[in-house]
């Protein structure tokens, strides 16, 4: 991985904005720009402004605005524009660099715009404040904050996206394979003109994390070249996190085998995709009246876990959820873990064909996990579809969850000798080559409902968590991450959490050396 500014290609702009911006020019923006303000933790949004302009358009309101982000009324969705984002980014920057008053419009004091061909080149014209910059940037290259924690630019309806990407950036084992080299986008000969490589734009993400730049980055790039691999997923509307993290490692797998003339859907891939998350899960299915039992063995990037309701609120006679107090909608981690093996009775519309019988009978089904993987994630269903009422729900249960998990109980060995008496059985290899104990570093989290709602990311790293919103990084403590409601989580081998925290004292700016050896 290297540090060069690679040639981006922004994903095609709104038609409408681009319409405007032909007529208007930038001039809207610099108009606009007076009325942005920044929060201390240096989130910008539009302020109300001391006059009555300007107003929305749609619902002819003022009221502050909570993210600096464009929407097109037209396309009924948020467009991302390079052009504004260095507009807002270059209010936040002056709204800590700038005098004690803090008014005086950017577009007076900082830049001068001229225009070559079809780019705008902004220009600093003021001396004294290019050495603020400078100086500002000096110092959040030496800030507290571990190396590698930067904000993500909403690119429009892209929280999806950000908060998956801030963890696989600080997965160990993953972060260790793209700063070691492993995948070099200036060298690699997967990427063509007509096709790009999802690894290259995710090493060129790495390279921008790691570059000790604490400013906000856009992964632009990235984004189109994501669009690219999964086209019926390519557009700005709202995703779902869990449904990106699937395509991204089965795009980076995919490129694999097709450059090693491997079979597609080899459980022993070696990718680094298949080698950091992938697990093997035993699913056994025993004939209820004879006892004979199938084995079969499948492989996974995560485990989808559902919601332990053990101690869901009762419903009245009318069929209507009591209102629950704080600790009955509470949820376990490990409840949904037991819940996942535990052996469960098929229906009878379900019965399966018995090789001992010679016949179709009721049968039970359990799960265990075969082989723990180096990063287990773990998703959360929340979202469930009925097919009776043909209607989609959130389920808004918080989960309670140890930062230190210890998977025995729910490997086959385990599962299977607990089946039978905790009797000794013979097990294959596998499944000691890997620690049960892991440690939590991310957790990806949801708020709002169904239709509507926004990711988040927690990352939990030297023991301390941050909260990734975008382009917006915070020091939380761990109450804020138990007081939201979990979508996934990711855990990694303690030795390998261990090993990132003692090499994160001394870090240095190089994205050549391997940092985190196994």
């Amino acid at each position: 991985m290297t540090t060069g500014n690679p040639s981006y290609t922004n994903p095609k702009p709104c038609k409408h904005l681009a319409d405007y911006k032909l007529n208007h020019g930038l001039s809207g923006y610099k108009s606009l720009q007076k009325h942005l303000k920044t929060a201390p933790h240096g989130k910008t949004s539009v302020g109300k402004p001391s006059t009555k302009t300007p107003r929305c358009i749609s619902c002819d309101g003022f009221q502050d605005i909570e993210r600096a982000e464009l929407y097109c009324c037209v396309c009924c969705d948020q467009v991302y524009d390079p052009d504004f984002d260095k507009a807002v980014m270059s209010k936040h920057i002056m709204g800590i660099t700038g005098d004690k008053n803090g008014d005086e419009s950017i577009g007076k004091r900082l830049v001068k715009r001229r225009r070559l061909g079809s780019g705008v080149v902004e220009e600093l014209v003021d001396s004294k404040i290019s050495k603020q910059l400078i100086s500002m940037r000096d110092r959040r290259a030496k800030s507290c904050y571990p190396l590698g924690l930067r904000g993500l630019n909403n690119l429009g309806n892209t929280c999806f996206m950000n908060s998956v990407l801030q963890a696989l950036l600080h997965a160990p084992p993953f972060r260790n394979y793209f700063l070691s080299g492993g995948h070099n986008h200036e060298t690699c000969r997967k990427r063509s003109v007509d096709q790009l490589c999802l690894s290259c734009d995710i090493d060129v993400v790495f390279s921008a994390a790691f570059s000790g730049d604490r400013a906000p980055y856009s992964p632009a790039q990235f984004l189109y070249s994501w669009w690219q691999h999964s086209a019926n997923l390519a557009s700005y509307e709202q995703k779902d996190a869990h449904e990106f993290f699937i395509s991204v490692l089965d795009g980076i797998h995919e490129k694999e085998v097709k450059s090693r003339n491997q079979n597609r859907d080899n459980g022993d891939c070696q990718c680094i995709a298949h080698g950091v998350f992938s697990g093997l899960l035993r699913s056994d299915v025993t004939c209820m009246t004879c006892g004979f039992t199938s084995t079969t063995f499948d492989p996974c990037v995560d485990i989808s876990l559902d919601l332990d309701t053990s101690n869901f609120p009762p419903k009245n006679t009318a069929n209507k959820s009591i209102k629950p107090d704080a600790n009955s909608s509470m949820s376990t981690l490990l409840g949904c873990l037991d819940l996942f093996t535990r052996q469960e009775k098929l229906g009878s519309d379900s019965k399966l064909y018995c090789q001992n019988c010679q016949e179709r009978q009721d049968s039970a089904k359990q799960m265990s996990i075969k082989r723990l993987p180096l990063v287990l994630c773990l998703h959360i269903k929340r979202f469930e579809h009925s097919p009776v009422t043909k209607m989609s729900r959130k389920i808004d249960r918080y989960l309670q969850f140890p930062l230190s998990l210890d998977m025995t109980p729910y490997l086959s060995s385990s599962v299977v000798r607990n089946r039978f008496g905790n009797r000794i059985f013979a097990f294959e290899s596998g499944e000691s080559d890997i620690s049960a104990e892991f440690e939590i570093f991310a957790a990806v989290t949801h708020a709002g409902t169904l239709e509507s709602g926004h990711y988040v990311n927690f990352l939990r790293l030297r023991n301390q968590w941050y909260k990734c919103d975008d382009a917006w990084i915070n020091e939380v403590d761990e109450g804020m991450v138990r007081a939201s409601q979990c979508y996934m989580m990711f855990y990694v081998q303690k030795s390998l959490y261990q090993k990132a925290n003692e090499d994160w004292s001394h870090l240095p700016i190089s994205p050549r050396r391997n940092m985190f050896g196994q």
